[in-house]
């Protein structure tokens, strides 16, 4: 199982200064949000030309505002500019963002991300598509030298996670906990995969992550830090269902807190429900921090 790290990032500074010392403590990846902030496709393009060694993702570039061909015309180039280390995550985003933001209609995400997914895909690989869909339509070819990225999508649901099993390289999990990852999210897309005649998906699993020295005090303190700092999550319908799956009350439950060989411990266990790739969302004070970033690098060998 590889260890990446995954970080909201507010500034082409910040980002750059996270990618070098994850790259010179070996991390295999660096998975950043597309929120409200930077545009990730277009800070990964600066950044990645000055630090090598390391994976670039977006985890994830919500679909619904961007027409397919124009996401596999930016991702293709900025996959030339750094290399060829772009992962392109993808995702429908949420209906209150999408309906309450964007005041686009958010109606059967299922049906638009298996269209997007049969434009943006042959884009990418063949640099060509003939498609004509319900809601998206695309006859184009386009110029961009260099290899496609890797392509994957934030899929928790069952049919989500069909159609990505079909048409994508993996899928992106958040606030999933082991026991749906094993039993639902792995076997799910998977067998998908394996009908289309794909290779098996790349499973990444992203967690809250904080070491404490241990008590009771610090991992009960790191609980409501974590209770906190991912609310939002808890309130999402999507992410909500997967708590609700696991049987959690809420994000705090997900986090994986403790000292030092407990939280090891439940890093190491999710490579055996089929995590490919753990990606650590590191909080907790400045102390703990330190303490998380240290375990984990000491995990990298």
């Amino acid at each position: 199982m590889k260890i990446g790290l995954f970080s909201f990032v507010d500034s082409i500074d910040t980002l750059a200064e996270l990618a070098a010392t994850a790259a010179q403590q070996g991390f295999d990846s660096l998975w950043i949000p597309q929120t409200f902030g930077l545009d990730t496709l277009t800070a990964i393009a600066v950044v990645g030309q000055t630090v090598p060694d390391i994976t670039f993702a977006t985890a994830v570039v919500p679909t619904y505002p961007r027409h397919p061909q124009m996401l596999a015309q930016q991702a293709l180039t900025v996959n030339a500019a750094i290399g060829g280390r772009l992962v392109l995550g993808i995702g429908p985003s949420h209906k209150p963002v999408i309906e309450g933001n964007w005041n686009i209609s958010f109606d059967k995400p299922v049906r638009h991300m298996r269209e997007y997914l049969e434009i943006l895909g042959p884009l990418l690989t063949d640099k060509k598509v003939a498609f004509e869909g319900e809601t998206l339509t695309a006859k184009a070819e386009i110029q961009v030298e260099g290899p496609a990225p890797a392509l994957m999508v934030s899929a928790l649901g069952t049919q989500l996670l069909k159609v990505t099993g079909r048409l994508a390289d993996g899928t992106i999990l958040w606030m999933t906990g082991p026991n749906t990852i094993a039993g639902h999210s792995v076997p799910t897309i998977n067998e998908a995969a394996a009908g289309a005649g794909r290779a098996a998906p790349e499973i990444v699993a992203g967690f809250p992550i904080c070491v404490t020295d241990g008590t009771t005090g610090a991992t009960q303190e790191a609980r409501e830090r974590a209770a906190k700092s991912f609310a939002i999550y808890g309130k999402l319908p999507s992410y909500r269902a997967m708590l609700d799956h696991e049987g959690y009350d809420g994000p705090a439950d997900l986090a994986i807190i403790g000292g030092p060989a407990e939280v090891e411990d439940r890093v190491r266990a999710l490579e055996a429900v089929g995590v490919t790739t753990f990606a650590a969302s590191e909080f907790g004070s400045r102390e703990q921090r330190g303490a998380t970033r240290e375990l984990l690098v000491g995990m990298l060998g």
